[in-house]
């Protein structure tokens, strides 16, 4: 049980930093598409079309059945949400500075599948409930740090990052009840799920605006760099539901703002602040505390 805690952690701390550098790669590309809802539909449909072929060469591949029942739906499903997740996201990401968005939907995203998981699994034990509490300080520190070079969110910003939040939570779950048959078809199906989701949606967006908008160079540059790091981190999210418990796999990835805010300051001169500082070596508490 002990190891298979620690991998159960392991993997999703390596989720958490593969994805927080592919929010920020996805964010960037939206940035250079215009910042819009549609520039966001188009990175997310460039990067999940080539996730999705990617992911059905391997399955192929390997020899995995095809999903049937529950396993496909929930993973249809868990797709929906991201899509709708990850376009609002984005949006908020490309809008101001990338931390308090990344703060709001990490929060969310921990605290969801944390409480389903609670329910059906039954309590972690009081030093993880700590452990949670603290990863949970962790990722407000590390993400919602002031800075003085970053640009401040509006109302509409900050719903759009609560409204990525709760898609990320609830596609955690249904990623999680999807993995009962396998690793790489549930990721796969979500890939199905999202790119039918978005493409409805773009397609709406398209009836009502003659905008006719293209991804430039840069936004698919961004976009692909996005399709490595965000489907290595959610099949080694899935591998870590599958090793362990669910709270533990969600809050432990949930620290993904760290490497958004790392990336952002390397690359955008967004400088981490004493708080943001703080925040990391309290993200390491947290890891102790959860893993022990």
């Amino acid at each position: 049980m002990e190891i298979l805690l620690h991998g159960n952690a392991m993997l999703a701390l390596a989720a958490a930093v593969l994805w927080g550098g592919g929010d920020f790669s996805g964010g960037m590309g939206v940035k250079h598409a215009g910042g819009t809802m549609g520039a966001a539909l188009r990175v997310i449909l460039l990067s999940h079309s080539v996730s999705f072929v990617i992911l059905l060469a391997l399955a192929w591949w390997r020899g995995d059945a095809f999903p049937h029942g529950a396993p496909l739906y929930w993973g249809l499903f868990a797709g929906a949400m991201a899509g709708i997740a990850l376009a609002c996201f984005y949006v908020a990401l490309s809008r101001a500075a990338m931390g308090a968005s990344a703060a709001l939907s990490g929060l969310l995203a921990a605290a969801i599948p944390a409480a389903v998981s609670a329910w059906q699994e039954g309590s972690p034990g009081i030093l993880h409930l700590a452990g949670f509490l603290v990863a949970g300080a962790a990722i407000w520190l590390i993400a919602a740090g002031e800075n003085p070079e970053a640009k401040p969110a509006d109302r509409g910003t900050v719903w759009l990052a609560l409204a990525g939040g709760v898609g990320f939570g609830i596609y955690f779950v249904a990623l999680k009840f999807a993995a009962t048959a396998g690793i790489l078809w549930p990721m796969a199906t979500a890939r199905m799920g999202s790119l039918t989701v978005c493409s409805l949606l773009l397609a709406g967006m398209s009836l009502r605006s003659s905008n006719s908008a293209r991804l430039t160079r840069m936004a698919a540059i961004w976009a692909m760099g996005a399709v490595v790091m965000d489907t290595s981190g959610n099949l080694l999210f899935i591998a870590a539901t599958r090793a362990g418990r669910l709270d533990v796999a969600a809050v432990l990835a949930s620290l993904y703002p760290a490497s958004t805010i790392l990336l952002a300051a390397w690359t955008l001169h967004e400088r981490p602040t004493r708080r943001q500082a703080a925040g990391m070596a309290v993200a390491v508490a947290a890891v102790v505390m959860i893993t022990v």
